[in-house]
C-alpha cells in the first residue's frame, strides 16, 4: 500500500470517526444466560433476536454441539449457523475499537471473541455481543450470556478481545449486505485487512514481546500465506513467558507461554506445524488438548491431518471417523477421510 493511500485511509477513518454520534444503543435484542458451554449457542441466538430471530439455546445447541463434552463452539460455526438461517454473515479478524463503533452506529450488532477469566475455572474463550458505546464513559454496552448485560471500558474490550486476533462475526438481513459493507470500511476485503492486521500485530509484538501478540502475528502470517513465517511466530507464542493474569489456574503440566486452554480454540499453531510438515509437534499438543477433553473433535481432525503427514493411512482414517461421529457434519474431516 502506498503512503499516499495510507494517508488518505487515514484521513478517511478520522473523518469517520468525528461523524458518529458520540452515544449508540441498540434495542429489540433479547438476553438469554447460557447453560454450560453455550455461550456460542445463546450468543448467536442472541445476535439473531436483533433481526427478530425467536431461537434460543434449546433450539440451537443441539445442531451445533456434540454433546456436553464440546467445550468449543467456533466462529465459523457460529456464522454457518447464522447463513443457514437466510442471514448475511461477515467474520474477520483484526478488528479495530472505531470499527466497532461504526458498525454499531450503523445498528449491527457485533459477536466478538474474548478471553474470560472465572475465579473458580481460570481463563477460557467467551463470546459477547456488543450492543452500543458511549464515548463520554469510553465504554461498549455488551449481553454477556454468563454475566449478564455488561459495561467494558474501550481498553478492556480491547485488551479480553486482543487474545483471540480481535476477532469479530456481524449477523445481518441480506438485503442489509450493502449497508453492512459500508460500515465495515476497509475491513471488508479481506486482503486490505489481512495486511493490516499483520501491522498491527507485528507492532504489538516488538512493543509487548508476549505470548498473545506473537499468536496474532502467527496467525497473520498464516492468513495471508507464510507458513513458515508462522511457524517461527507460534514457536515464540509459546517460549514466552506465562501470564498469570490470563491464567490463574494454570495446571502445572503445561508447558510454554500459551494460557493452557489457548488450544482449545485457536488451531493456528496446528495448521501452520502441519502445513510444514511438523508433524510430531501437532500429535504432542493435541495429545495434551484431548488429556483434558477426550471429545475435542478439531483435535481428532489435526490429529488425522498429522497422522496422515507421516503415512499412517488407519491411524488418520481412524482420527478423521472419530471427528466425524463428535461432528456429523464437520466438513473438512469428511473431506480429508475421502482423500485417504
Amino acid at each position: 500500500m502506498t503512503r499516499r493511500l495510507l494517508s488518505l485511509l487515514t484521513c478517511t477513518l478520522l473523518g469517520a470517526a468525528s461523524a458518529l454520534p458520540a452515544q449508540v444503543s441498540i434495542g429489540n435484542i433479547k438476553h438469554e444466560y447460557q447453560r454450560l458451554n453455550n455461550c456460542g449457542p445463546v450468543t448467536v441466538g442472541m445476535a439473531l433476536s436483533r433481526w427478530g430471530g425467536t431461537l434460543n439455546q434449546y433450539d440451537i445447541a443441539p445442531s451445533m454441539k456434540s454433546g456436553g463434552g464440546d467445550v468449543n463452539v467456533s466462529p465459523d460455526e457460529l456464522a454457518d449457523f447464522a447463513r443457514g438461517q437466510g442471514m448475511a454473515a461477515h467474520l474477520a479478524r483484526g478488528g479495530t475499537p472505531l470499527m466497532l463503533r461504526r458498525l454499531l452506529a450503523a445498528g449491527f450488532p457485533v459477536i466478538v471473541e474474548t478471553w474470560f477469566v472465572t475465579p473458580d475455572s481460570g481463563g477460557m474463550g467467551h463470546y459477547r455481543l456488543l450492543t452500543g458505546y458511549d464515548d463520554a464513559k469510553g465504554k461498549f454496552s455488551a449481553l454477556d450470556s454468563y454475566m449478564g448485560p455488561l459495561g467494558l471500558t474501550y481498553a478492556d474490550l480491547d485488551e479480553l478481545w486482543r487474545s483471540f486476533g480481535r476477532t469479530f462475526l456481524v449477523i445481518a438481513p441480506k438485503e442489509r449486505s450493502a449497508a453492512l459493507e459500508k460500515a465495515l470500511g476497509y475491513h471488508a476485503d479481506s486482503q486490505m485487512s489481512g495486511r493490516a492486521v499483520l501491522r498491527v500485530s507485528l507492532a504489538e509484538a516488538g512493543k509487548k514481546n508476549d505470548a498473545v501478540a506473537w499468536l496474532n502475528v502467527g496467525q497473520a502470517k498464516l492468513n495471508l500465506g507464510d507458513s513458515r513465517g508462522a511457524a517461527r511466530a507460534f514457536d515464540a507464542a509459546f517460549a514466552a513467558q506465562p501470564d498469570a493474569k490470563l491464567d490463574p489456574t494454570r495446571p502445572a503440566r503445561t508447558v510454554g507461554g500459551l494460557p493452557w486452554r489457548t488450544l482449545w480454540y485457536s488451531f493456528g499453531p496446528l495448521e501452520a506445524y502441519t502445513r510444514t510438515a511438523r508433524h510430531d509437534d501437532v500429535l504432542r499438543l493435541t495429545n495434551a488438548v484431548l488429556r483434558d477433553i477426550p471429545a475435542h473433535e478439531e483435535m481428532y481432525y489435526w490429529r488425522g491431518r498429522a497422522l496422515a503427514g507421516l503415512g499412517q493411512t488407519a491411524k488418520a482414517g481412524a482420527a478423521y471417523r472419530e471427528a466425524l461421529r463428535l461432528r456429523p457434519g464437520y466438513a473438512a474431516a469428511k473431506m480429508e477421510l475421502n482423500r485417504l
